[in-house]
C-alpha cells in the first residue's frame, strides 16, 4: 500500500480498536486499566493496540498506538501495553490472525488459576471453540514468552482461544471484532460450565458430534453474502 493508503487503514483501525475496548467493559470482561486488544494492519508488518496503564474512560483513536510486529512503537504519544510483545509474536507466528484480545475476565480467569482447560460439555463450546478450551502454559509478562504459549498451544486446537495458566484468557480472529466476539462467548461458556459443576458431573459430547457441531456453525449457522437464510 502507498503510505498514504497505510495511514488511512491505521486511522480506521485506530478508532475500531478504540471502540472494541468499550465492548470489553459493557460485557464486564476487564477492569480498571487490565485487558487489550490489538488489530494487525493489513499488508503491513504493523499492529494497532491500546497504550499502557490508560483509563478505559479516556481511551480514544488518538490514543492508540502503533508497533511493528517486534512489538516496538512506531507510532503514538504514550507507551503499548505491556502485552504488546505477546500479540506481536502471534502476528509474526500466524499470519491468518487479524486481531488478538486479552481480559482477565472473572470465570475464564478462575479457570486458568485452577490449571484447568475448559471441557467441551456444551454445544456452545463445540460450535464456537471447536472442542475444549486449552490451557497454556504459565508465562512471564513482559517479552514474548506468553506470545509463545499462545502459538503452542493454539497451533494443536481448533480453539480460538487458551487460558494462560495463573494469567488469563487470550483470544484470536480473522480481525480484532471477531477476536472480541470470541472473548465474549469464552466468557460465557467458563461461567456457565462453572454453575454446571457446582450442581454436579457435567457430560461430554462426542468427538464426532463436535466436529459436526463445530462444522455447521463456522460454515452454515448465520447470514451468507448471498443473502440466502440457512
Amino acid at each position: 500500500m502507498s503510505d498514504a493508503n497505510v495511514a488511512r487503514v491505521v486511522d480506521r483501525l485506530r478508532q475500531q480498536v478504540a471502540d472494541l475496548h468499550r465492548e470489553l467493559v459493557r460485557y464486564a470482561l476487564v477492569v480498571w486499566t487490565a485487558g487489550n486488544v490489538s488489530a494487525r494492519v493489513p499488508g503491513e508488518d504493523l499492529l494497532v493496540i491500546k497504550p499502557s496503564g490508560v483509563s478505559y474512560d479516556e481511551l480514544s483513536a488518538e490514543s492508540m498506538v502503533v508497533t511493528d510486529l517486534d512489538g516496538t512503537l512506531v507510532e503514538g504519544d504514550h507507551q503499548p501495553s505491556s502485552d504488546t510483545e505477546a500479540h506481536a509474536y502471534v502476528y509474526r507466528h500466524m499470519p491468518e490472525v487479524g486481531g488478538v484480545v486479552h481480559t482477565h475476565s472473572t470465570y475464564a480467569t478462575a479457570w486458568s488459576a485452577r490449571g484447568e482447560a475448559i471441557p467441551c460439555h456444551l454445544t456452545m463450546t463445540a460450535d464456537e471453540f471447536g472442542g475444549e478450551i486449552p490451557l497454556g502454559p504459565f508465562a512471564r509478562i513482559g517479552d514474548d514468552s506468553i506470545g509463545r504459549g499462545i502459538v503452542e498451544t493454539l497451533r494443536s486446537s481448533h480453539s480460538r482461544a487458551v487460558l494462560m495458566q495463573n494469567h488469563g484468557p487470550f483470544t484470536i480472529g480473522a480481525d480484532a471484532k471477531e477476536a472480541v466476539k470470541t472473548a465474549v462467548m469464552l466468557e460465557d461458556v467458563a461461567r456457565t460450565m462453572h454453575v454446571a459443576r457446582q450442581l454436579g458431573p457435567t457430560v461430554p459430547i462426542s468427538d464426532d458430534d463436535v466436529t459436526a457441531l463445530h462444522d455447521r456453525y463456522q460454515n452454515v449457522y448465520g447470514q451468507r453474502a448471498d443473502d440466502e437464510r440457512r
